[in-house]
């Protein structure tokens, strides 16, 4: 227990934990004051979502590397839970906003863009480092949201996390940015 309380410690995750929860929060607000009861837009759910990964990504890197990368412990392991466990707090915040009566997205387009965001910001911690391992997901949510409507499948995957849930170029474009992004960084860390 002291070992994860540490790790959580040296990884900002209480930190992280309260922006994810004041962006959902905040989301909330905004969307409970205009009624909730219509059709979200869905990239509100998304800029919740990225801001919730985006928040969490500053963890994906430790304060020494040297430190970590001596460490006697097996750290692919560690690498990979923290990814998953990111993706998982993150769709299931969004999902507790649910709770309230505020239904700002369904449950498999929750779980498919946290997933593949997820992926992207652990990607970024490989190519970028941890400090900037959130431009690929922002960047990526910018083209999607200034990108031509989805008429072929290059443009279905490049605005992926914008579609409606069931769409198969953005569910396994999710999967395949979940698959490598975990893979790659409990692999190789983060970038020094």
């Amino acid at each position: 227990m002291r070992w994860l309380t540490l790790y959580a410690r040296s990884r900002q995750v209480p930190a992280s934990l309260a922006a994810v929860l004041f962006s959902a929060a905040a989301v909330w607000a905004l969307v409970a004051r205009d009624g909730g009861g219509g059709a979200v837009d869905p990239r509100t759910p998304v800029f919740v979502l990225v801001a919730g990964v985006t928040a969490a990504s500053i963890g994906l890197g430790g304060q020494d590397h040297a430190l970590d990368r001596t460490a006697a412990i097996g750290w692919r392991p560690r690498r990979a839970a923290h990814v998953l466990l990111i993706g998982t707090v993150v769709a299931a915040v969004l999902l507790a906003v649910r709770a309230t009566g505020t239904d700002l997205a369904a449950t498999a387009f929750v779980v498919r863009d946290s997933a593949g965001l997820t992926g992207l910001v652990a990607l970024g911690a490989v190519v970028c480092g941890a400090p900037y391992a959130w431009t690929p997901a922002v960047g990526w949510l910018s083209f999607s949201v200034f990108a031509p409507p989805p008429t072929s499948l290059p443009t279905e995957i490049a605005t992926w996390m914008l579609l409606p849930p069931g769409t198969p170029a953005a569910t396994w474009t999710a999967v395949a940015l979940a698959v490598t992004g975990t893979t790659v960084y409990a692999l190789a860390g983060p970038r020094r």
